[in-house]
């Protein structure tokens, strides 16, 4: 049996694209809201399944991962989180790199050699990426009008990944998925499908005036700290709204939070842009917390730690300021 295991977002989307493009393959679907990504426990295997496995950390997924191959499965994996250890395994291929200025779907497009670039491009954009999607992009003769319509897919795609469940998008996953795949490029799939699009560009728009409304809960020099209402709309946003701050205010890091069920919060960071650094182990000391080194979170951050997280946010980024 195959599985096609892949993030919500769309980095972990395009990518799946790319490669089902490429490489046609009936498969089960194993995909959540982006924050999802224990995807490997959704499933069991047998000897001989196949598994693919796109943008979802390999460091929270490894015990599956080595049971998996224990019970002789075949996986591919292509990531660009936190890794930790990669199992020596006859049946285990990775193509893993954390680097700040890649992604999932260009290391798929690296992969295929370049066969469906504008996917790569639109998730690169999604990611906020865009000097790395911009670059790729300057290989493919497009007009700035077809750059911004990519810009804009990426991001809304990304957009529609954020929810504390899967009512809370616009789309699940799976079937977005399921909708784009088979387009050979981001463009045939929006003349194909413009009302999907059209929905997503105005549920986008809707939710960053809500979000633009907010004032910061902190700021200094270093950090901004934003917290969200408890809406289902901000729950959607909190991620897109932390790439759109990152672009605003380059030299600052910034923190969007939202409320959990509970008494908890769902913490999102985004480091400068003028130094993508440190996200994935500022949020990796919290239980819950992990991610990338320009991008990370906190799944369930306590109440009661809401002003020791501020606090260490603030050192952190003070600290990192001081060294650029």
């Amino acid at each position: 049996m195959n599985f096609d295991v892949f993030n919500g977002d769309a980095d972990g989307i395009c990518a799946l694209i790319q490669l089902r493009l490429d490489q046609p393959l009936a498969a089960q679907l194993i995909t959540g809201i982006k924050r999802d990504i224990q995807l490997l426990d959704k499933f069991t295997v047998s000897s001989g399944d196949h598994i693919t496995v796109l943008d979802v950390s390999l460091q929270q997924n490894s015990g599956r991962v080595n049971e998996f191959l224990n019970r002789g499965a075949h996986i591919f994996y292509v990531d660009h989180h936190q890794s930790g250890d990669i199992p020596e395994h006859p049946h285990l291929k990775a193509l893993i790199n954390t680097d700040s200025t890649i992604c999932t779907s260009l290391l798929v497009n690296q992969y295929l050699n370049c066969k469906y670039p504008l996917w790569a491009i639109t998730a690169a954009f999604g990611d906020n990426l865009n000097h790395s999607a911009e670059q790729l992009a300057a290989t493919q003769n497009l007009n700035l009008t077809q750059l911004e319509t990519l810009e804009n897919l990426g991001i809304y795609i990304n957009y529609n990944s954020y929810g504390s469940c899967i009512a809370d998008l616009h789309f699940a996953p799976d079937k977005l998925f399921l909708e784009m795949a088979g387009f050979q490029s981001p463009f045939d799939f929006i003349n194909g499908n413009p009302n999907i699009f059209t929905q997503l560009q105005h549920g986008y728009h809707e939710d960053m005036a809500n979000a633009q409304s907010i004032n910061p809960e902190y700021q200094s020099a270093a950090v901004a700290v934003y917290i969200l209402p408890d809406s289902i709309w901000a729950r959607r946003v909190n991620g897109v709204f932390g790439n759109f701050l990152a672009n605003l205010y380059p030299n600052r890091a910034h923190a969007v939070i939202t409320h959990n069920q509970g008494n908890d919060y769902q913490v999102s960071i985004r480091a400068p842009l003028a130094n993508k650094t440190g996200a994935d182990e500022l949020c990796s000391a919290f239980p819950t917390g992990g991610g990338r080194k320009a991008a990370a979170g906190i799944n369930h951050l306590p109440g009661d730690q809401l002003a020791i997280f501020i606090e260490k946010f603030e050192a952190f980024y003070s600290r990192v300021a001081g060294t650029m």
